[in-house]
């Protein structure tokens, strides 16, 4: 089985501003599928290689997302700034705004419209990390990299800020919409949970506690809830498989559930019950549905399409129907844009791209 994701693990040192990859005006029918009723006017932001994460600042109008080309010298997980074009002829401008070093993650834009967050492994090598070897694990694995830290950074690129220290994996970190917290990933405690920090990184208080991998969250429209994706072994085999991966800097994502609690954790309760691989979720608007990727429906465990459902697990709808990878779905926080990745419209190749559409209920 193989993913083409980029969560928590996926784009080396290229020149500070990259030129920019346009959309060339492609037909927006050719992008969409018949049953993609709540798609229109869709539009393909990026051309080439791995692009993925994508994420609305709060002005609806600039994103971040993380890039992987190798055939431009971007070979390892890099994070990348832009504005949304207002026409369909305007032209999707981005630029390198992580240091261009070691491997980078799970950027997020910061209230302040001047400052974002992410994940980088840059501090401790320059160099990118070394992949795990999936053919002698012989299982479809995610590296968590110890060397991870979260910081704040402008969009210059320089690094304003490191808001983790502690030994081991620090990544997947989103901000409030209340501009009064970060949530994110941790492995300070030995098991993979999420904590929350203010956003200058002090008073740092851990949220969950179950054994297993607690990561991807992210905050309600209203600041009150989080969801987010976990894995919960319970037999003594996957327990023991978990721990043993653990133990090598590794998790498998493959049997993942949505989670939903209060923001501090509290009331925390399983939304999806689907088997496989759920995850990638996020609020809609209104705050009473989750959109998420997942593969339950192939026994394969591929492809991933995207999916809505109500808080307590009802109304479950699929909204996406390319035979590859659809995933990282997010709202613009004004309700009126959709983005995602996609392996859609890739001339059959392997290359991810970002795509934006506006969103019919």
């Amino acid at each position: 089985m193989k993913f083409i994701v980029r969560s928590t693990e996926l784009i080396a040192a290229v020149s500070f501003f990259l030129t920019p990859v346009l959309s060339h005006g492609q037909d927006t029918k050719s992008l969409t599928y018949p049953d993609e009723r709540h798609f229109k006017n869709m539009r393909q932001l990026t051309t080439g290689g791995d692009n993925a994460e994508a994420y609305f600042g709060f002005d609806n109008e600039h994103i971040t997302f993380q890039r992987r080309n190798p055939a431009e010298h971007v070979d390892c997980d890099q994070i990348f700034y832009g504005s949304i074009p207002t026409t369909d002829t305007g032209r999707f401008n981005y630029k390198l705004v992580s240091t261009g070093l070691g491997r980078t993650t799970c950027a997020y834009l910061m209230p302040d419209h001047k400052h974002f967050l992410y994940a980088s492994t840059h501090k401790a090598d320059k160099a990118c990390p070394p992949e795990p070897d999936r053919q002698k694990i012989k299982k479809y694995v995610w590296p968590i990299y110890d060397s991870y830290d979260i910081y704040e950074a402008d969009f210059n690129g320089h690094i304003v800020k490191q808001l983790t220290k502690s030994p081991g994996y620090d990544a997947e970190a989103t901000v409030s919409p209340k501009g009064d917290r970060i949530i994110f990933t941790s492995m300070r405690n030995g098991d993979i949970d999420l904590y929350t920090m203010k956003l200058d990184g002090s008073d740092v208080k851990q949220i969950t506690h179950d054994l297993g991998y607690d990561g991807g969250a992210c905050f309600s429209p209203d600041g009150k809830k989080i969801v987010w994706r976990a894995s919960r072994p319970t037999t003594p085999d996957d327990i023991k498989e978990y721990k043993d991966l653990l133990a090598q800097g590794l998790v498998a994502p493959t049997k993942m559930e949505v989670f939903v609690a209060n923001a501090d954790g509290s009331d925390a309760h399983q939304v999806t019950h689907l088997g496989k691989a759920n995850w990638a979720p996020s609020f809609t608007p209104s705050g009473k549905q989750i959109v998420f990727a997942s593969d339950y429906e192939y026994e394969r465990g591929f492809p991933f399409n995207l999916y809505l459902v109500n808080l307590d697990g009802t109304g479950l709808e699929r909204i996406s129907h390319d035979g590859s990878f659809d995933a990282f779905p997010m709202f613009s926080p004004d309700g009126k844009k959709f983005i995602f990745s996609s392996n859609r419209n890739n001339g059959g190749g392997h290359d991810t791209n970002v795509f934006i559409c506006d969103w019919v209920d």
